[in-house]
């Protein structure tokens, strides 16, 4: 009896055993396979220096802001010197500090009753604008400072980069005037600034202080007076030599500032107005915001082959923003490759120990992605008919019609242009312009005309061609729509898509090479897109190649958002798919959408 109790235990013990080992069989095979990547795969490789440092994007969205230019460009040429301001500031207390200031200063800082009121009024409307610029000042200042000290000049004249540009690399002025210094072209030509389609060192902190430092030298020795060197600065060296001679000879700035152009006279107070603040802060209340990234904490590395901002981004694991901070003269977002000349991509010094120690795999990764990327392109256009729409529009009729548009901030008139169909020409005829620049705010007439019906060629003999050749390929009719991105320009859309700039520019009704980035450009029209599948090598592979694969038109497909994503970003992955086209499906009014959110794409 015991021994048939015993048997029915190890039964019992070896059955459990058995399907102990049957559960974990079925629990392995049920395991999905993960397949990494070829991003994933060369990233695992990577030697790692774990030297973390986490970036606020929202952070740096703030530091390119450029509402701070906008407004302290504004006041200073707005600015009333002699309105009193009513702040609390007692005059006698502001005549010790500035007295204070002048005697550890080369400046001559007098105390006058403009001064007074024009850092009253920074004061009172600012407060929040310097806390900003504070934090920015602790990465760009050591930068001027290390500079103005090879070339002994004033460390002090750091504070006119913030009357400059709002220690905005990326400010551009109406006049055109760009960058830390706001060189004009001819200014950063004459002081050796590269300026091309890819990078414009006048945006550049580096080179662009230097070319500052040399230009306040070579005044300095004309003027032998720091207030004068300034007012050159802002409006050249012949408005004050204009101005020493009306004054009957004076050489001091406070002696000849009436003789010089409104907005210089205002210039110099507004520089010494800065400098106070900066040096007074704490006893008013201005709590600076702390950098995240300061400059040293930062180094250079020699880039071997053209790479863009996203390639970057997405092998060092850090946000574009950041990248675009911290190199500001790549305009494209694209660091470009020239035979026989260097450049360098700024970087966390971390960042950079990853680089150097990875640069193989990394330039491998570039060169595929790269490659991938063309490939994709020509596949996706290989069937597309070159015939473009025969547009006909009736005459305008000149019935004296205008509806209005009001400038917005990042407008510009090709882009207005566009919007409207009509031509720059047009618009700058219509409300008397003799130049291209445009003032945010200001209203636009422009010509109110009928629709026009819209002919197009038959794409009948083309479609039954393309269907012969390929009758297994998915087939889309789709209106060809491109979106300008970092490093194009025309004449390499034209070679993608297999047409010409001529084309392009008749297509899009552009006046000039011009394009800017996100612009949306009609390649061509009612053309048959036929995808055929990619090698298996490159499918699987490529980090990006699921994004390459077009949703058929008559299957809708969930997207679920992901950090990071925008409606632009989850567009692109998508070929013939439109922000307009993701809003309208899933009913979004703005583009604000968030991790985990659900979106429909194709309805």
């Amino acid at each position: 009896m015991i021994v048939k109790k015993l048997s029915l235990v190890v039964s019992a013990f070896f059955s459990l055993a058995v399907c102990a080992q049957e559960t974990a069989k079925s629990d392995v095979e049920l395991k999905p396979e993960v397949k990494l990547s070829y991003l994933d795969s060369i990233k695992s490789t990577f030697k790692r220096d774990h030297l973390a440092s986490k970036v606020d994007s929202l952070w740096m969205n703030e530091l390119v802001s450029l509402d701070i230019y906008d407004d302290l460009t504004k006041d200073i040429q707005t600015i009333n010197k002699d309105v009193t301001v009513d702040e609390e500031l007692p005059t006698e207390l502001l005549k010790q500090r500035l007295a204070a200031m002048n005697q550890k200063s080369p400046f001559e800082i007098q105390y006058n009753q403009g001064l007074e009121n024009i850092i009253k009024s920074f004061l009172k409307n600012r407060k929040k604008s310097f806390s900003r610029l504070m934090a920015l000042s602790e990465y760009y200042f050591p930068m001027f400072e290390d500079a103005f000290a090879k070339q002994n000049v004033p460390l002090e004249i750091k504070y006119l980069a913030v009357v400059e540009s709002a220690l905005n690399p990326k400010a551009v002025s109406k006049m055109g005037a760009t960058g830390l210094w706001q060189f004009m072209y001819g200014t950063g030509k004459q002081y050796a600034l590269k300026i091309d389609s890819y990078i414009d060192e006048r945006s550049d902190p580096l080179k662009a202080t230097a070319a500052a430092s040399e230009y306040m030298t070579k005044m300095y020795n004309i003027f032998g007076d720091w207030e004068l060197v300034l007012a050159s600065y802002n409006s050249g060296p012949g408005n004050v030599t204009k101005a020493i001679r009306r004054s009957g000879g004076k050489t001091k700035y406070w002696d000849i500032r009436n003789y010089l152009p409104k907005e210089t006279q205002g210039y110099v107070p507004a520089f010494l107005a800065t400098m106070y603040l900066f040096e007074y802060h704490k006893e008013h209340g201005i709590n600076p915001e702390r950098a995240v990234v300061k400059n040293f904490e930062t180094d250079t590395v020699a880039v071997k082959n053209q790479m863009s901002f996203k390639q970057i981004a997405d092998l060092l694991d850090m946000p574009q923003s950041q990248i675009q901070l911290l190199n500001p003269s790549y305009k494209m977002g694209v660091v470009p490759f020239y035979q026989g000349e260097q450049h360098f991509i700024r970087l966390p010094k971390d960042k950079v120990a990853t680089f150097v120690s990875n640069e193989e795999q990394i330039y491998a990764y570039v060169k595929h992605d790269t490659e991938f990327r063309a490939t994709s392109s020509r596949l996706a256009v290989k069937y597309a008919p070159k015939a473009k729409p025969a547009v006909v529009k009736p005459a305008a009729v000149d019935n004296g019609d205008f509806e209005f548009y009001k400038v917005r901030k990042g407008d510009n008139l090709g882009a207005i242009a566009a919007k409207y169909d009509v031509s720059i020409s047009d618009i700058k005829k219509w409300n008397n312009l003799k130049t291209n620049a445009v003032a945010i705010g200001r209203s636009l007439k422009i010509k109110a005309e009928e629709e026009a019906p819209v002919k197009t060629i038959p794409a009948v003999v083309e479609k039954e061609q393309a269907i012969a050749s390929a009758e297994n390929k998915e087939k889309t009719a789709v209106d060809m729509d491109y979106v300008v991105v970092a490093g194009d320009n025309l004449g390499s859309i034209a070679k993608k898509f297999g047409t010409t700039i001529a084309e392009l520019k008749e297509l899009n009704n552009l006046t000039s090479n011009n394009i800017g980035l996100g612009k949306t450009l009609i390649i061509s029209k009612a053309a048959i897109v036929i995808e055929e599948p990619t090698s298996t090598a490159i499918a699987s592979n490529s980090v990006d190649s699921f994004k390459k694969k077009a949703p058929s038109k008559n299957v809708s497909e969930d997207y679920y958002v992901k950090k990071g994503d925008s409606l632009y970003s989850i567009s692109k992955k998508y070929p013939g798919v439109t922000i307009s086209d993701i809003k309208k499906w899933n009913g979004i009014k703005d583009e604000d959408i968030k991790p985990g959110m659900k979106l429909k794409i194709n309805g």
